[in-house]
């Protein structure tokens, strides 16, 4: 394995979902029976860790054959140019300067990430846009996979 990684989300989301939860519980305590409230919150927490583990379990990796970014993968020798992006490059390429035929793996809390052109012929995306916390490390290990 060249590269990997898992975007998994920050902890300030995490923080912020409890003390949402911690709010409902609140709201809840005071206006309905202890037992309702506490299903209720428990269900809102479940909910949330369910809802942050599936979020952040994309998963990209680069072994030296295959790029996998998410639930998509395609062979290092269809990869054509690479760019690793730093956060306005990023913001435009996802934005203004976006192809809507282009596979994309966004996360919004990640600003960085990665170009990688296609060069196959039969795929219909141009590219790839892949949110990264290491572009320049997926970039490297996709200049040195084996094409």
């Amino acid at each position: 394995m060249e590269f990997a990684e898992r975007l998994s989300v920050p902890l300030r989301w995490w923080v912020q979902g409890t003390m949402l939860i911690a709010t409902l519980w609140l709201a809840l305590i005071v206006a309905v029976p202890g037992s309702v409230a506490w299903s209720v919150t428990g269900l809102a927490v479940a909910l949330m860790i369910a809802l942050f583990v599936s979020y952040g379990a994309a998963r990209i990796s680069v072994d030296g054959e295959v790029l996998h970014a998410g639930r998509a993968h395609i062979s290092t020798t269809h990869v054509g140019a690479v760019t690793a992006l730093d956060a306005e490059a990023m913001r435009l390429q996802a934005g203004r300067d976006a192809d809507v035929r282009a596979f994309l793996l966004l996360r919004p809390y990640l600003k960085r990430g990665v170009r990688v052109d296609l060069t196959d012929p039969s795929d219909p995306a141009p590219y790839w846009l892949i949110s990264s916390r290491r572009p320049e490390a997926l970039a490297a290990a996709l200049a040195t996979s084996d094409r």
